[in-house]
C-alpha cells in the first residue's frame, strides 16, 4: 500500500495493537476480515480459528464510532454452521448503535472477470437516520479471461496468444491467496487448478514473465495477470517477492466491488451531511 499510495498515512501493524480511539468519528471504517476461518478451502473453524478478527473489528467500531462500517468476507460466512456466530456479529454491531445488513455480491456483476462471490456487511449509525441500499451491479458485464489478459499474454510476442485468448472464453474461477500456512504461489487446490485448466491456464504455479514467442503448452499466470483479474489497475505494484505478492492479490477484495459499495456509502453520508448541515470530509475515511 505504501508503494501505491505514498501520500497516505499507511500504518503497517498488527490490528491487535491498533488503537482506534484517536480516530473517533471518522466517516468510514472498512476492512476485509481474514477469510480462512470461514472458507470452504480451509477447516472452517470460525470463531475458534486464531485468524478470526471479527472481535477486533467490533472493538474498533466501539473505539472509533465511525458513521459507517463495511466488512467483507467469503461466501462461506453464510453457511448454516456459522448462523449463530454471524447473528452474534450483527447483533454486536447493532448494540453499538448501528443498523447492520448483510448481502452476497458477485464480483462478476461489477466487471471483475472472476467467479468471486463475497459477503459484505454494511452498517450505518442509527443517529444518522440514513437508509443504505447495495449497488446491484450488472450481471454479464464481466469480460472473459482471454479478453482480459490477451495483451499481457502476448507481451513477449507469444505466437499462440491469440488462439489461447479465443479459447479462454469464460470468466476465471476464484483466485486464492492462501496464508503462511499455505505453500508457494499457485492457483489453489486440485479442483481450482482443473477449472483454470479449462481456460488453458496451468495452475500449478505462477510465472515470472509472459510466454516466449515459441512457447508451447498451457501458460501460467504472472502476478500482474492475477492483479488484473482481481480488478487492480496495471499501475499497482505488490513488491518483488512473488509468493507474498500472490497472497496479497489473491486475498484482496476486488477493487471494483469495493468501489461500488463505498460509492453507495459515500452517497448516503453526503446526503446525511446535507440533511444535518454537517461538514465532514470523506478524505477522513479509514480504509
Amino acid at each position: 500500500m505504501k508503494l501505491n499510495r505514498p501520500e497516505w498515512n499507511v500504518i503497517c501493524a498488527d490490528v491487535h495493537d491498533f488503537d482506534g480511539k484517536p480516530y473517533r468519528g471518522v466517516d468510514l471504517l472498512a476492512g476485509g476480515v481474514p477469510c480462512p476461518p470461514f472458507s470452504i478451502a480451509g477447516k472452517q473453524l470460525g470463531k475458534d480459528d486464531e485468524r478470526d478478527l471479527f472481535p477486533e473489528a467490533i472493538r474498533l467500531i466501539k473505539e472509533m464510532e465511525p458513521r459507517a462500517v463495511m466488512l467483507e468476507n467469503v461466501r462461506g460466512f453464510l453457511d448454516a454452521g456459522f448462523d449463530d456466530y454471524r447473528e452474534h456479529i450483527l447483533k454486536s454491531i447493532e448494540i453499538l448503535g448501528y443498523n447492520a445488513q448483510i448481502k452476497l455480491l458477485n464480483a462478476s456483476d461489477f466487471a471483475v472477470p472472476q467467479l468471486r462471490p463475497r459477503v459484505v456487511i454494511v452498517a450505518m449509525r442509527k443517529d444518522e437516520n440514513i437508509s443504505f441500499s447495495y449497488s446491484k451491479g450488472e450481471p454479464g458485464c464481466a469480460p472473459t479471461v482471454g479478453e482480459t489478459l490477451y495483451d499481457l499474454m502476448a507481451e513477449n510476442k507469444w505466437e499462440g496468444a491469440k488462439l489461447w485468448a479465443k479459447s479462454a472464453n469464460k470468466i476465471a474461477p476464484t483466485l486464492v491467496g492462501g496464508s503462511k500456512k499455505h505453500g508457494g504461489s499457485d492457483l489453489g487446490p486440485v479442483r481450482a487448478r482443473k477449472a483454470w485448466g479449462e481456460l488453458g491456464i496451468d495452475g500449478r504455479g505462477v510465472a515470472d514473465a509472459a510466454p516466449e514467442p515459441d512457447f508451447e503448452g498451457m501458460p501460467r499466470l504472472t502476478s500482474r495477470m492475477m492483479a488484473r483479474i482481481q480488478g487492480f489497475p496495471d499501475t499497482w505494484t505488490f513488491g518483488k517477492k512473488k509468493t507474498a505478492a500472490c497472497r496479497m492479490i489473491g486475498n484482496a477484495f476486488p477493487p471494483p466491488v469495493a468501489q461500488a459499495v463505498e460509492e453507495k456509502i459515500k452517497e448516503c453520508l453526503e446526503n446525511g451531511c446535507l440533511n444535518s448541515e454537517c461538514e465532514i470530509s470523506l478524505s477522513r475515511a479509514v480504509v
